[in-house]
């Protein structure tokens, strides 16, 4: 297979579009936590980074290894994605109505961001199934793509809720947890049409 001008922009375009559940979970944390502080941001964008990369490269492996447990496991994904992203804005909600109006937010823990990272990529495992084609040298750098992109579109969206939250003050956290659960809603209805 030869690195063509067609590899880049197709795998560019994958990860425009694989980054879109991503995007919208960074500005909701954006807004949950207006003072958020650079390297925070840039952390926040690598996990997504990191995710949105990481599940491809499990869907290509589990293409070339273990094709038939993979196809058991994908009706879940859509339930996966509800259950996680609603778990997540429901306590963000809960804790911008029952919390002091600080006006800094409320900062997203490590495990609540490594539960968005899962939750907003796991529909990026069947990925692994347009690149199985690939070899893996060629796959590792379609994912690396994949996790360049996100990362970019993912800080923006950080920034661009940063910015709308220190104007939105103490409603941002509520803003934010609803946007989290629609997002878990879209995943799991457009699974379904």
């Amino acid at each position: 297979m030869e690195l063509d001008i067609q590899f880049f922009v197709s795998n560019l375009l994958l990860g425009i579009g694989l980054a879109m559940d991503a995007f919208s979970v960074s500005l909701a944390n954006g807004l949950n936590e207006p003072c958020i502080k650079t390297p925070k941001m840039l952390g926040i964008a690598g996990i997504f980074g990191i995710f949105q990369g990481l599940m491809p490269l499990i869907g290509w492996f589990c293409v070339h290894n273990l094709v038939r447990y993979f196809k058991i496991f994908e009706p879940m994904i859509p339930w996966i994605a509800l259950l996680l992203l609603g778990w997540i804005g429901i306590n963000m909600i809960r804790e911008s109505i029952k919390g002091d109006d600080c006006p800094c937010g409320h900062a997203v823990g490590f495990n609540a961001l490594l539960v968005q990272g899962v939750a907003t990529s796991i529909d990026a495992l069947s990925v692994g199934f347009t690149i199985a084609h690939y070899d893996l040298p060629h796959a590792l750098l379609a994912v690396a793509l994949i996790a360049a992109v996100t990362f970019v579109i993912c800080f923006a969206g950080i920034g661009i809720g940063k910015k709308a939250g220190t104007k939105l003050a103490g409603k941002a956290g509520i803003l934010g947890g609803s946007i989290l659960i629609l997002i878990g809603l879209e995943i799991f209805i457009t699974s379904f049409l």
